[in-house]
């Protein structure tokens, strides 16, 4: 999903970034072995994504409110960048038992660490191979279609898109909204409809932000299933307004199969000093609250899984 060429290492530094749990581990695997650690133990865990969303609780965690910043439990990180947080609750735990078991959440903590690495070394290096074999077959549609352009989508893709984020700042024009537009669930569809469907989701989406955005709007997609949108000169609720319309026709759009469905998170860049490649992280954090809303909202799964 590369658009210019670069080196693996490279890749494999940047890209665990676009990873969430659900990307690098089974669920109802980790569940079962948490459950069973802590039958043994007596300890309660809980296991969060990186920004403190909740994925696997067992025990004595209700009402907890992880801090992440603060408390972050044990970093459960994969090449160097945190991927989740560990929390276990040992008051249950015999008085003999509990440096050993503190012992055992270590190693856990490192076995999840290993077990990450090796399942996305796994994935990137499919992905890798399969764009080198596929670069060589769609190169001359890529000169048809236009060098700063993604062949899927007909967005700016990466390398084009942080051209013009260069550009952007070198103008020194403030404020800009940086947003990123995350889909919900790409996976599922991937999982449950194959390839060509998960493909025309993404299309699907690029179609949505192209619809709504205007004439000076810088759309790019920056991954496989991330889009970044950029509104210089934003004026006050202009970003939000737009991130309302682009949920609402993903909620009107009526297909027998596909449900799509975005996060949005939108930060600023308010100060000529700043440059917008250090905002797309808040932008990204931004995007992650959101779609824990989104994705708890009262209908979604039901609308998600209707094609099944």
């Amino acid at each position: 999903m590369n658009y210019k060429t670069i080196s693996f290492e490279k890749r494999i530094k940047e890209n665990i970034r676009n990873y969430a749990l659900d990307n690098l581990y089974p669920f109802d695997t980790l569940t079962e072995f948490c459950k069973a650690f802590c039958a043994v133990t007596g300890a309660a865990l809980l296991i969060t994504e990186r920004h403190g969303e909740k994925v696997v609780s067992v025990g004595g965690f209700a009402g907890f409110t992880p801090d992440v910043v603060g408390e972050p439990g044990r970093k459960v990180r994969v090449y160097g960048r945190t991927i989740a947080h560990l929390y276990a609750e040992t008051n249950k735990v015999p008085q003999e038992k509990r440096q050993e078991v503190e012992h055992l959440l270590d190693g856990f903590a490192s076995m999840l660490s290993h077990w990450g690495e090796e399942a996305y070394l796994h994935k990137e290096s499919s992905i890798y191979m399969d764009e080198l074999e596929e670069k060589v077959g769609v190169r001359h549609v890529q000169t048809a279609k236009g060098e700063n352009e993604d062949v899927l989508t007909g967005v700016y893709h990466k390398h084009y898109f942080e051209e013009r984020m260069s550009a952007i700042d070198s103008a020194e024009v403030v404020p800009v909204a940086v947003i990123n537009v995350n889909i919900n669930d790409w996976k599922f569809a991937n999982d449950h409809f194959g390839d060509e469907e998960s493909d025309r989701l993404i299309k699907t989406i690029a179609d949505i932000l192209k619809q709504e955005s205007k004439k000076d709007y810088v759309v790019g997609r920056v991954d496989g299933d991330v889009f970044i949108t950029l509104i210089p000169m934003a004026e006050d609720g202009e970003a939000e307004e737009f991130c309302e319309r682009v949920q609402k026709a993903c909620i009107d759009f009526d297909d027998p199969v596909l449900a799509p469905s975005v996060a949005c998170g939108v930060v600023y860049k308010t100060n000529v000093e700043e440059q917008l490649q250090d905002k797309l992280a808040d932008a990204e954090y931004e995007m992650f609250n959101n779609k824990f809303e989104v994705k708890n909202a009262a209908g979604y799964r039901e609308r998600l899984e209707h094609g099944i």
